[in-house]
């Protein structure tokens, strides 16, 4: 160490001017030009690093800042899809509900409508079969009706005289006289 402060002492016993010399002292040398070069370093290169520091700085502030912008944008987005979530989950319950309804309705319409159809058709049937029982008793009314008539025509062939067809027509022609009379 003492070589390092004679160093800085000697420089105040430098010969004069003509002469120049060599100072072979590597650490005093080393430890003079460091000291020149972090003299210049810090003076003229104190801007330019502020500088370069601030520009960091500001880009990492933006950084954040942008970053903070686009974590509110997205946490508004997950709130907005979560309240859309919601609303489409009450919806689809709704739906869920409605449907399951919608469908007993159906059900009981389809229920109620099916023992109407049976209903008419059973009361169809009914009719169908009164008709047919009624054709069937017309026809024989009619065919009894035919066989009495025949039978009563062909008594009346035989018993019936032309003396006796004379007087019935005859007593026949009285009464519509008689009628006729009446209604005048």
């Amino acid at each position: 160490m003492k070589n390092v402060t004679d160093s800085f002492v000697s420089l105040g016993h430098w010969p004069s001017a003509g002469s120049f010399g060599l100072n072979t002292d590597i650490l005093a040398t080393n430890l003079i030009n460091l000291s020149v070069v972090l003299g210049v370093l810090i003076f003229f290169g104190k801007g330019v690093l502020s500088d370069l520091l601030d520009n960091r700085k500001n880009r990492i502030l933006n950084t954040i800042r942008n970053s903070e912008e686009l974590r509110g944008g997205a946490v508004e987005l997950l709130e907005k899809a979560r309240a859309r979530l919601r609303k489409m989950e009450i919806e689809a319950d709704q739906f869920r509900v409605n449907g399951y309804s919608e469908i007993e309705r159906e059900k009981w319409n389809l229920i109620n409508s099916t023992s109407n159809i049976l209903e008419q058709l059973e009361n169809y049937k009914n009719e169908t079969i009164y008709f047919e029982q009624q054709r069937a008793i017309n026809q024989v009314r009619l065919r009894v009706f035919q066989q009495a008539l025949q039978g009563a025509l062909g008594t009346l062939n035989r018993c019936l005289t032309n003396e006796l067809h004379l007087r019935t027509i005859s007593a026949n022609i009285g009464m519509f006289g008689a009628m006729k009379e009446i209604t005048d």
